[in-house]
């Protein structure tokens, strides 16, 4: 494997986690272990990573889980070992956010190190005003009140977001796919391909792919019947159900399903049907090897 120097690539290679109190902990896992099965298959330590808290002292995940990191904000020279610094957050983000914190982010903003998040991070560096003019990601729960506080940053609804040195990541477990595209941008499609199937993590997600956001969290309590006929539609995929049998299963008449997905969704219930098939047939022709056909 011919490898250069992967930091000559505009990449970061060496990786510092701000974990605040009640961080995401899967959200972390996600990003951290593609580095670690990176270095594995490639044999050499191409990355690293430095966990870091506000005192230096262990932080406790959402899951109530704890993590000893190895050092603290103001700890000497610790930023000069990292090419980015990723916040990781998670519920109840803007209780874990303080003046500390956001002063200190700002300072490595002015400092040149790429900055990004995972999970509710997205909510910390714009709250630092880091993310203005820029494109980020973060979980679908949190992209209102994104959207609304803070109306100089660009909320996507993509997986993950890299915007020039700004890299977001909506949680869960899309660290993974973010963490794969620096890799297969610096390592090649083989290491990346490697790492994944290390993983049985069987498709991988691009930049552009959008979060699913649960129709319930759309509209609410508005329409149970829209809820049940949507998820039909999605449990039905391969062969389509019709109007007629969905209408009926939600106990309406076919008129008044198409109303619902008028009021709601401002299409049809066919329209909405071919764009949920066309999705997944678009997913099946990039992650898979099987035949348009």
């Amino acid at each position: 494997m011919n490898m250069k120097n992967l930091s000559d690539r505009g990449l970061p290679t060496r990786f510092g986690f701000l974990l605040l109190h009640n961080f995401t902990h899967i959200a972390l896992a996600s990003a951290v272990e593609p580095l670690r099965m990176a270095n594995r298959i490639c044999r050499r330590n191409y990355y690293s990573w430095t966990t870091i808290s506000e005192t230096g002292s262990s932080v406790s995940a959402s899951d109530g889980l704890s993590i000893n990191v190895d050092c603290a904000i103001d700890s000497e020279d610790v930023l000069k070992s990292l090419d980015a610094l990723i916040v990781c957050s998670g519920r109840r983000v803007e209780k874990s956010t303080n003046v500390a914190v956001l002063k200190w982010l700002k300072t490595v903003g002015q400092q040149g190190v790429a900055l990004g998040a995972i999970c509710t991070g997205s909510y910390v560096l714009a709250k630092a005003g880091l993310l203005d003019d820029f494109r980020c990601s973060i979980h679908w729960e949190n992209m209102a009140a994104l959207t609304d506080l803070f109306p100089n940053v660009q909320v996507s609804r993509s997986v993950y977001t890299i915007d020039r040195n700004r890299y977001t990541s909506s949680g869960g477990t899309t660290p993974v796919d973010m963490m794969l595209y620096f890799i297969g941008a610096q390592c090649g499609t083989e290491v990346s391909s490697g790492v994944a199937d290390q993983f049985i993590y069987e498709r991988i997600r691009r930049a552009d792919d959008q979060q699913r956001i649960p129709l319930r969290h759309v509209i609410g309590n508005q329409s149970g019947p829209l809820v049940i006929a949507v998820e039909l539609m999605e449990a039905n995929i391969k062969e389509p159900i019709t109007q007629e049998e969905l209408a009926t299963y939600v106990g309406l008449s076919r008129r008044q399903l198409q109303r619902l997905f008028q009021r709601h969704l401002s299409c049809t219930p066919s329209r909405y049907y071919l764009q949920l098939r066309l999705q997944r047939a678009r997913e099946l022709l990039r992650q898979t090897h099987m035949s348009l056909v």
